[in-house]
């Protein structure tokens, strides 16, 4: 059992954890993450999806937040155009309607000016009775206010910084769970065990970061031995997909009598999501489901909007994830911030040079890279400065190419592959980008892609994300790498499942 000493210890695959430890690889502190399941398969992959500046924290005076969360969609924009792309929002709005339009007005003005807005396109107002945006709705919605965000494959976002974290030297360990950690003569010495084999692990580090997501309380109480942990507010969240109700690029915003909002977004081509909920969740996170409550709330409130109702037996698939959100006492789940909170302390909780602890409360996915920035100089007060902040002007894996260049790009892997259909090429550029032609290799024919499963998932794409993203089931391919799943019959995802569960483990990772 050889111990291995590494400058920082993340638990945690999510967003924040594999962010982290990307931005300090990049730096050149030696780093190993430990995620107990799948990376991203907890709050990271259920999420609405949006890169975006929080609109509605306007409301609740998060300037800080808001203007942050700006400025950051076009950084991200240019570091992943493969994943993330912008997005025109639709507002509809009516006459007595829950909020006044001089409010939306001047929340949207401020939006379009508190962050450094550059390629994205400013608000507009739109005659719902002559734009194509109005057709779905309601007759009552004559007008609408427009405006830019971006959305992101969220679960792609936080494996390709795994990616890029391993590349830079970090060792990713999914499915390893940290079963204790203890200072120990100046150093934490991390026990792990691998959920799959059962195998137990050692290792050492100088700085250890909880970046647990839901779970940060709990690794608090069960690996340090701490009794009182009460720092975050579980709030679910659930999302319901259905056949598409509306055509064209934009998304929907509807403001609901409860003073909350849902979106509904196109999604994955033939299917529209809707979401989110915000509810108070005291259960276990692994065990978030969504409820029949907020299935009728979901139901009722895009009703509202559509003219074509929304029922419960439209719904083809569903997602639920609970926000561990800072708990700063709101009353209500939906006005509890969404700004992030890092703790730094030491073994009496001042005394930061004593095998210290940064824990993670919050975040959001907009925000990740500017919360590792703001980790990493507090990791660099604690164990020492290496390197300087440098993951704004970089690219995730597969994203470096021009930030409007998405459709060159599919141009250019139909000239290089052209057996390939315009629906496959625009499906592998927008997951892998640039290394779509690492996938493909030197398949020439749809024959050497290997044995089909259905939609348009080959054997070459199963295999490339088993050996380079770290899947080990037919889940981690269909629900987080690719969203295959919504394409599929459960006959089609089982032949997957029997595939994968005959190769050999050490395929994965």
């Amino acid at each position: 059992m050889g111990q291995a000493l590494h400058d920082l210890f993340v638990i945690g695959g999510g967003i924040n954890g594999c962010g982290i430890a990307r931005d300090a690889a990049g730096r050149g502190y030696s780093v190993a993450l430990a995620e107990m399941n799948d990376v991203a398969s907890g709050t990271s992959s259920g999420a609405t999806k949006l890169i975006h500046g929080g609109l509605r924290y306007l409301e609740h005076y998060e300037f800080r937040l808001v203007r942050e969360s700006l400025m950051e969609r076009e950084v991200l924009w240019a570091m992943a155009p493969h994943i993330i792309w912008p997005m025109r929002f639709v507002l509809p709005y009516h006459k007595g309607g829950i909020r006044p339009a001089w409010l939306i007005r001047l929340g949207l003005f401020l939006y379009d000016h508190l962050g450094g807005r550059k390629l994205l396109p400013p608000t507009a107002t739109l005659d719902m009775r002559t734009d194509p945006a109005g057709k779905p709705l309601k007759a009552l919605f004559t007008k609408a206010f427009e405006y830019s965000d971006g959305w992101v494959d969220d679960a792609r976002m936080v494996v390709l910084n795994a990616r890029d974290a391993s590349d830079r030297g970090a060792l990713i360990m999914p499915r390893t769970k940290v079963v204790s950690a203890r200072r120990e003569n100046g150093l934490w010495t991390i026990e792990t065990v691998d959920t799959l084999s059962g195998r137990s692990s050692t290792h050492q580090a100088r700085m250890l970061v909880n970046a647990a997501g839901p779970w940060v309380d709990h690794v608090i109480r069960a690996a340090f031995g701490e009794n009182e942990a009460r720092h975050v507010r579980l709030v679910q969240g659930s999302h319901i997909i259905v056949r598409k109700k509306f055509e064209g690029p934009k998304a929907y915003f509807f403001q609901n009598p409860d003073n909350r909002i849902i979106f509904a977004i196109p999604y994955e081509s033939d299917f529209t999501l809707i979401g989110t909920t915000d509810r108070d969740y005291t259960g276990d996170p692994k065990d978030v489901r969504i409820s029949g409550e907020e299935t009728t709330y979901l139901c009722n409130a895009a009703s509202e909007y559509f003219k074509e109702p929304v029922k419960p037996e439209d719904i083809v698939w569903t997602y639920s994830a609970v926000r561990p959100l800072f708990d700063d006492g709101a009353s209500k789940a939906q006005e509890a911030t969404r700004d992030y909170v890092l703790k730094l302390e030491g073994k009496d909780g001042t005394e930061v040079n004593n095998a210290p602890l940064l824990n993670v409360f919050g975040g959001k996915l907009t925000t990740y890279r500017r919360l590792s920035e703001h980790a990493l100089d507090k990791i660099g007060e604690a164990i020492g400065v290496k390197g300087s902040p440098w993951t704004a002007k970089s690219h995730l894996p597969g994203g470096d190419f021009p930030v409007q260049g998405y459709e060159a790009e599919v141009g250019k892997l139909k000239a290089a592959y052209p057996f390939l259909t315009s629906a496959h090429a625009r499906r592998l550029t927008r997951r892998y980008g640039t290394r779509a032609n690492v996938l493909l290799g030197k398949a020439a024919s749809t024959a050497d892609l290997g044995r089909h499963f259905g939609s348009d998932l080959y054997e070459a794409e199963v295999r490339y994300l088993m050996q380079n993203e770290w899947a080990f089931t037919a889940e981690d391919v269909l629900w987080r790498r690719t969203k295959a799943g919504l394409h599929m019959t459960t006959e089609q995802m089982q032949t997957l499942e029997e595939y994968i569960a005959a190769l050999p483990a050490q395929m994965a990772g």
